[in-house]
């Protein structure tokens, strides 16, 4: 049997996972032997299991941005329950990462394929004076912003659109074109204001690249049909600067899956 047969043979876990990226060269494992939440998660799981270990994830985070719902599935054999499995896991994990929930999922549950939608979320600290216990998780932007501006900017994303304009270098291979569901400011000037945005995929540093043009028009320097130009351009030489990555968050994934129901009748913990 191929390496990828046997592991399609062993059991199936669906995990939930929260991480501070801050320390983090991304999701997804790396040569070079670089520090990544799929290698450490996979490290961990190698000690509780036999044999090869493999987790996915629903989505590949970069260097520095966070999950609280980010959404995997393991392959691993072992005799630990799922309670059992969580709890273990868990203890062998650094301060930085954690699963959740974990339950059995059905053989075929692939958690990059069955991703429905995501939502993302790039938090701002938009006081006078730098917050230090935010620092890691918010970008500290002062005010004046106009949100009137950048809420009409935003409406302008929702819908099926090419974002070429927004997509990085190396991006997708398989084209631009994204449908966004929901794209709202939440929050005040002044406090902590959020960028919502969700959708049935996202492309390469997308959302970091929305951000940063938005912000432009929040700063008044472009008006908020600008962001309808970029989109119809379809040139990243045309947008604004790429957002740092640690205020952006993966807040969710749905995949469909019933949270709180558990698959093949074992009990999600």
């Amino acid at each position: 049997m191929s390496d990828e047969g046997s592991l399609r043979a062993l059991p199936n876990w669906r995990l939930v996972v929260e991480y501070d990226g801050t320390e983090f060269a991304g999701w997804q494992r790396q040569a070079g032997g670089m520090r990544t939440v799929q290698g450490v998660l996979e490290e961990a799981l190698a000690r509780l299991a036999s044999g090869r270990v493999a987790v996915i994830g629903a989505g590949r985070t970069d260097a520095g941005v966070h999950a609280e719902g980010q959404v995997a599935n393991a392959r691993a054999a072992t005799r630990l329950a799922p309670d059992e499995l969580l709890r273990a896991w868990n203890a062998l994990l650094p301060p930085d990462v954690a699963i959740l929930r974990l339950c059995r999922a059905p053989d075929d549950f692939h958690a990059r394929r069955a991703a429905r939608s995501k939502l993302y979320v790039y938090r701002l600290w938009t006081a006078e004076q730098r917050s230090p216990l935010r620092r890691r998780r918010m970008l500290w932007k002062r005010p004046p912003l106009d949100l009137g501006a950048l809420r009409a900017a935003a409406a302008l994303l929702e819908g099926t659109h090419d974002f070429a304009s927004f997509c990085a270098a190396g991006g997708d291979a398989h084209g631009t074109v994204r449908t966004v569901t929901r794209a709202a400011w939440i929050g005040a000037v002044g406090g902590e204001l959020r960028f919502e945005i969700e959708g049935t995929g996202f492309l390469r540093h997308m959302v970091r690249n929305l951000v940063g043009s938005l912000l432009e028009v929040g700063r008044g320097r472009r008006p908020p049909e600008w962001i309808g130009e970029l989109l119809e351009a379809r040139d990243r030489r045309r947008a604004g600067p790429t957002a740092p990555p640690h205020g952006l968050t993966l807040a969710a994934v749905d995949d469909g899956f019933p949270e709180g129901i558990q698959a093949l009748g074992t009990a999600s913990r």
